[in-house]
């Protein structure tokens, strides 16, 4: 995404290149709704950036920011969702845009689980072993499970995240909904388990950046 919107932005504006900084990185696969960027240079026009831009990338607003404004540096929370299919069928709409879950589950040990992350925690257990990450500590601002029709949707927003935290979350919170581990042995793992501890990570395309807050502002309610 960020080298496609480089590229219109360098047509548009009739530049010859035009950085660009994301709020959030993204694995391959994962989708986001609510991506912000920034760039320095002059105003771009909605309109013009779609029409030159993939069909798989919109821009929604493009606007003046701050001077110095850095869209990640300055990011005091970012929210995902992960959209889970829990039937024995799979779904040819969802497919690649939800995780098809076929076995069993409890939700109300999927909201447990969720409950249990608000607040700071280690979240060694759910980052690969091999990181750049130092720091592993991590503040949860709201995390809960909701049912959006025939989807399971896990929602979160902390400070920052690590790479693949949200999905060995998911991967973890599926086994305790399907009766594999324990809610007490799930808690145990935000006290800076190895990752081996935790469960699997889940598919990348089940995940959507849901948005991002500055200034302090929570882009979600607690649930």
């Amino acid at each position: 995404m960020q080298g496609e919107l480089e590229r219109a932005l360098a047509v548009v504006l009739r530049a010859q290149r035009v950085p660009v900084t994301v709020a959030g990185r993204t694995d391959a696969g994962v989708h986001a709704w609510g991506q912000v960027a920034s760039y320095g240079g002059e105003h771009a026009p909605v309109e013009g950036l779609n029409a030159v831009l993939p069909d798989d990338v919109a821009v929604l607003e493009c606007e003046p920011a701050p001077e110095g404004f850095d869209a990640r540096r300055d990011a005091t929370s970012r929210a995902y969702c992960y959209r889970v299919l829990a039937r024995r069928a799979r779904s040819a709409h969802q497919r690649g845009r939800a995780l098809h879950w076929p076995h069993g589950l409890e939700p109300e040990a999927l909201q447990a689980c969720a409950t249990a992350l608000s607040g700071s925690h280690d979240f060694t257990a759910f980052t690969p072993t091999e990181t750049e990450h130092v720091h592993f500590a991590r503040e949860v601002y709201a995390a809960y499970w909701r049912r959006a029709g025939e989807l399971l949707e896990f929602w979160i927003e902390a400070d920052a995240f690590m790479r693949h935290m949200n999905r060995v979350l998911v991967g973890t919170m599926l086994e305790v909904a399907a009766g594999r581990r324990s809610l007490d042995q799930f808690v145990a793992l935000l006290a800076g388990r190895p990752r081996a501890d935790a469960g699997p990570t889940a598919a990348a395309h089940g995940l959507y950046l849901a948005g991002v807050g500055y200034g302090g502002e929570r882009v979600l309610s607690r649930g």
